[in-house]
């Protein structure tokens, strides 16, 4: 069917246009001599893991526990959750995946090591585990050296637990101010990595896995230097508006919601089926990712969403208003695709104007 022939709201993928970002990242991580890993969050589909793996890719990375068993259980057998589990039971689920796939997860604590030392006794395998260093996102991640030397030695110490390596994300590259600066946070970042990489090596605990990771950045052909072994891109499968602003075109969003104007209330106002619950009211603000109002609507100059109610999307454009007809379809590039999978069941894998195949976002919702 075509796709304009959907009901709506509806999440769109160009097949072709998605192709084409799979293909130029792994062609970037080739030629730079490192692994991909992509951070399937941003889809939740295990089908398009799985194409992204049969064009490359080392693994997966995910951020939860539900999202790995997920992908696990679709035949993902290498999977890194870049971020600190805690809790018993999220534990021993990492524990149980172990007896069939390679998993590593992250930690940046003594707390993490006690807790995984006491939950992997008497496993067959030890806890793979990454160290999370902070550069400069103000998120998680060690800060100090010497914090990072006294958890080395705890986990040096622990039978069972494992240093599999260190991983950053300089995601404070999304407010960068302009590609300079862009350039200015990914080396800075990559720097510091490799510096905690260096302190491990220095204790004896070489690296096997030297990793970062941020859509803008890695968008932009920076070299990668000698001793990161593996990128964490998500973002760059689907791309968005605030990661068009960024190279400066929309030709790479491959995802769209199709949405129906219902109404056009006034001269100016136009409200389509789609709220808060389908693209989310979320803003990017500041740097080079900056977007204005909600969403922008594909094919129209200038025409963004003013406002959203949970299901309503409010745009003020008086061209806009005189140019369609309640009934009519439009499509809306998300500002974050990230979050926008989530609230999708399934998305609709689109070639040529036609629905090729139907895709169930099977890591929606698992967010434990």
């Amino acid at each position: 069917m075509k796709f304009v022939e959907l009901e709506t709201p509806a999440l769109l993928i160009d097949r072709e246009v998605m192709v084409d970002n799979l293909t130029f990242m792994q062609n970037y991580a080739d030629v730079n001599s490192v692994h991909l890993r992509p951070h399937t969050k941003t889809h939740k589909i295990p089908t398009i893991a799985k194409l992204q793996e049969e064009l490359g890719a080392k693994g997966i990375t995910v951020a939860k526990v539900g999202e790995a068993e997920v992908m696990a259980k679709n035949g993902l057998t290498d999977i890194f959750i870049a971020n600190q589990i805690v809790g018993k039971s999220k534990i021993e689920r990492i524990r149980k995946l172990t007896e069939t796939i390679e998993i590593s997860f992250g930690i940046d604590d003594l707390y993490h090591v006690k807790e995984i030392e006491a939950v992997f006794e008497g496993a067959k395998k030890k806890a793979q585990v990454v160290v999370e260093i902070e550069v400069g996102e103000n998120r998680s991640g060690v800060i100090e050296e010497d914090a990072f030397r006294t958890l080395l030695e705890s986990i040096k110490a622990s039978k069972n637990v494992e240093f599999k390596g260190v991983f950053s994300h300089d995601g404070h590259s999304y407010k960068a101010e302009n590609l300079d600066e862009c350039r200015e946070i990914f080396i800075e970042s990559v720097e510091r990595t490799l510096r905690f990489a260096e302190i491990a090596e220095e204790l004896c605990l070489k690296p096997k896995v030297v990793s970062i990771g941020s859509t803008p950045s890695l968008m932009q052909n920076y070299e990668i230097p000698e001793g990161i072994t593996e990128i964490r891109p998500g973002t760059y499968v689907l791309m968005d508006a605030s990661q068009a602003n960024v190279i400066g075109t929309y030709d790479r969003c491959a995802a769209t919601i199709l949405t129906t104007v219902i109404s056009k209330p006034t001269a100016e106002r136009v409200i389509t089926d789609v709220g808060a619950k389908g693209i989310t009211a979320q803003r990017r603000t500041k740097g080079i990712t900056k977007t204005d109002g909600l969403g922008y609507i594909k094919g129209f100059d200038d025409v963004h969403i003013s406002d959203v109610f949970d299901e309503h999307a409010i745009i003020y454009n008086k061209e806009f208003r005189d140019q369609v007809s309640i009934g009519d379809k439009v499509e809306i590039i998300p500002n974050h695709i990230c979050p926008v999978c989530n609230l999708h069941e399934k998305a609709f894998l689109i070639s040529n104007g036609e629905v090729v195949e139907e895709l169930t976002v099977e890591c929606r919702g698992k967010l434990q």
